[in-house]
């Protein structure tokens, strides 16, 4: 007997299978062609990126038109985000596991902080996987072939969509990145839980707002008249205790140069006090108590991360402006500072600044918000383009900060509903539409601002939440955001098509009941996208 509920499973069966099978091939055969290239690549890249002197955001769109499909067997692992000597982390692994030399040292400064200056700079998108959008003509980037038809897209897609692992409530929507065209479209308008790829709103918004290379700022400010030293949160989520700070703003070195700030004043002994002002409202997300994030507040360190992890869940401390205040207490003693234990104040404008630390520029905040689906760091900026928006730096001014911003940027915020930055709140509402929107916005020529939004995107079997997943796929060819909450998949970025032509997808599905069956099929639909044809 068959169940009825598992009858238009059995009959799209055939066509999933025929359709998953068909980009296999393609995709190897890519693969093996792909590989003296990737060599070469390798071998000319470093002197390239050691000539970057400052800050510099790359034109994005994919440079396919001689590659193709074999970016899948390597191009791609000079894509990936950068670790703290400024080598790409996919380029370095994938050279010892070929056994080859490569991953070069780019741009590693002398003291070896990755910069000649000393301090961080943004990653640049790999050139021979996002080629300028300059070199287009005629609106066709390097020369790639039109983009995938209706029909096509229809034909592939279908099927692939109306897998039961998806749930009763589904919606997609194609883009060409190159024109911003819609190709395709399953209820596109239709707002649904985005889960994990609200973070794609939050980076844009959050760019658009302050830009590329704003930074966050911890501070130390001393009240002449009581002599009393405030640790002023900066809202820098990043802000680390640890002693290998991978250019990260450091605890460490702020109470260094405190203590030796007070010295100079001939202060040993302070009261201590934080300042997390900069941030209002409620604390807590309304998600409560979870390994998912900590406290949002304006004063952390690591994330209130209790383990050595830097992504992930893990448990978090109850108070991470405290438990940061009475570590930064801790290091002034080791600089012959004796510091009173912390409590909650203010710091007045009649004080006067001690030291200072910065975090890397939100170009790179935003990559690692997106590649690690960093939870902290989406509710952080959020909170800042609340800020600059002047906006209360609550969840109801991130609310409306970011649907301002959005708007503000002539996207098509009908239905969308944000109350957080992360996604983690249930209540969020977008659709297809709006992120195919997003990803659109930040691959035109004249927005290079907005680019981290997509060179952040984890890339298919190489980096952060796409690291395992698309190993018998398209790796390498699919960059995208996922989104898993209980009951919801969705999956949101760009692929490469066999052509060379740049697309832009969005796949939200709801009351789904098992995350794995879900998942695959969503990369079972975006790796579909690589051998649609035009």
């Amino acid at each position: 007997m068959v169940v009825p509920e598992l009858r238009p499973w059995r009959a799209a069966r055939p066509h999933v299978v025929r359709a998953a099978g068909a980009v296999r091939p393609r995709l190897a055969r890519a693969a093996r062609a792909a590989k003296p290239r990737v060599a070469r690549f390798a071998r000319a890249t470093a002197p390239q990126l050691t000539r970057i002197t400052g800050p510099k955001t790359w034109q994005y769109t994919a440079g396919a038109a001689t590659a193709g499909l074999a970016l899948a067997a390597g191009v791609v692992t000079a894509a990936g985000p950068w670790d703290s000597t400024g080598q790409r982390t996919a380029e370095r692994d994938r050279a010892v596991a070929l056994e080859r030399t490569g991953g070069a040292d780019h741009g590693r400064g002398p003291d070896g902080s990755g910069t000649t200056s000393g301090s961080p700079r943004p990653a640049p998108s790999a050139p021979s996987v996002l080629t300028g959008l300059g070199d287009t003509s005629g609106g066709v980037p390097g020369g790639a072939k039109a983009a995938p038809g209706r029909t096509a897209l229809a034909d592939a897609l279908g099927p692939l969509l109306e897998d039961p692992a998806l749930g009763s409530d589904r919606a997609a929507a194609v883009v060409d990145l190159t024109t911003g065209k819609r190709l395709y479209g399953l209820g596109a308008d239709k707002a649904l839980t985005p889960a994990s790829t609200t973070k794609i709103a939050t980076a844009v918004a959050a760019l658009s707002a302050l830009g590329p290379d704003h930074r966050l700022t911890t501070r130390t400010a001393l009240e002449a008249d009581t002599g009393e030293l405030v640790l002023v949160g900066g809202g820098d989520p990043t802000l680390t205790a640890r002693e290998d700070a991978r250019g990260l703003a450091s605890l460490r070195t702020l109470a260094e140069r405190t203590a030796a700030a007070l010295k100079k004043r001939d202060v040993r002994e302070v009261t201590l006090s934080y300042d997390t002002t900069l941030y209002a409202g409620a604390e807590m997300h309304p998600i409560g108590v979870n390994e998912n994030l900590a406290r949002v507040t304006a004063l952390m360190a690591d994330e209130g991360r209790t383990d050595d992890s830097t992504s992930g869940p893990a448990p978090r401390v109850p108070d991470p402006a405290a438990d940061a205040a009475r570590t930064f207490a801790g290091f002034l003693e080791r600089h012959g500072v004796t510091a009173s234990p912390p409590g909650p104040s203010k710091a007045t404008d009649r004080s006067d600044t001690l030291a200072t630390v910065s975090s890397p520029p939100l170009s790179v905040l935003v990559e690692r918000m997106l590649t690690n689906s960093d939870n902290d760091i989406a509710e952080a900026l959020a909170r800042h383009t609340a800020v600059a928006t002047g906006e209360p730096a609550d969840f109801d001014g991130v609310s409306a900060a970011i649907e301002a911003r959005l708007k503000r940027l002539g996207l098509p915020v009908g239905g969308a509903r944000l109350h957080d930055g992360s996604g983690l709140d249930r209540t969020d509402r977008i659709t297809a539409d709006l992120l195919t929107a997003l990803l659109a916005e930040a691959a035109d020529p004249a927005r290079p601002e907005l680019r981290p939004a997509l060179t952040g995107l984890p890339v298919a079997g190489f980096t952060g939440t796409l690291s395992s997943r698309y190993t018998d796929g398209a790796a390498g060819v699919v960059r995208a955001k996922t989104g898993t909450l209980t009951g919801v998949n969705t999956l949101a970025g760009t692929v490469v098509t066999e052509e060379g032509r740049l697309l832009g997808f969005a796949f939200l599905a709801s009351d789904t009941t098992n995350a794995w069956e879900a998942q695959a099929a969503l990369d079972r639909a975006a790796t579909a996208l690589a051998s649609a044809a035009p």
